[in-house]
């Protein structure tokens, strides 16, 4: 299994931009995604989770109702859309999958994919 985050990019405070997480060589519905961020000089820190069937979701408190996670099974992809981008938001940005199906949480992933830089100017 192979993870691919793409979409970042270089935006203005208050902006928006969608992150996407392709995984190869497997299902996706068979995972739960997780998205997680590492700003320079910082720790890495969980973002969001979803759910297999994406019904559940969790945020962390620094991005909840800014930033949306969401699945489509189909399409083998995940997505992290982020409105109202905030400079502190700057980080590389990871996605990862956990073969606990019903994983909200920031541990216990099992695949993680190299990362998109998210750069917000203020």
């Amino acid at each position: 299994v192979q993870l691919q985050a793409s979409g970042g990019g270089l935006v203005q405070a208050g902006g928006s931009l969608r992150l996407s997480c392709a995984l190869s060589g497997g299902a996706l519905s068979s995972y739960a995604v997780g998205w997680f961020r590492q700003a320079p000089g910082k720790e890495r820190e969980f973002v969001a989770g979803i759910a297999w069937s994406g019904t559940m979701t969790r945020y962390a408190d620094s991005v909840k109702g800014r930033f949306v996670i969401s699945r489509d099974n189909d399409k083998n992809t995940g997505y992290l859309q982020m409105k109202s981008l905030k400079p502190e938001d700057t980080a590389i940005y990871y996605c990862a999958a956990s073969s606990h199906p019903y994983n909200l949480g920031p541990q216990n992933y099992d695949y993680w994919g190299k990362g998109t830089l998210v750069t917000v100017s203020s």
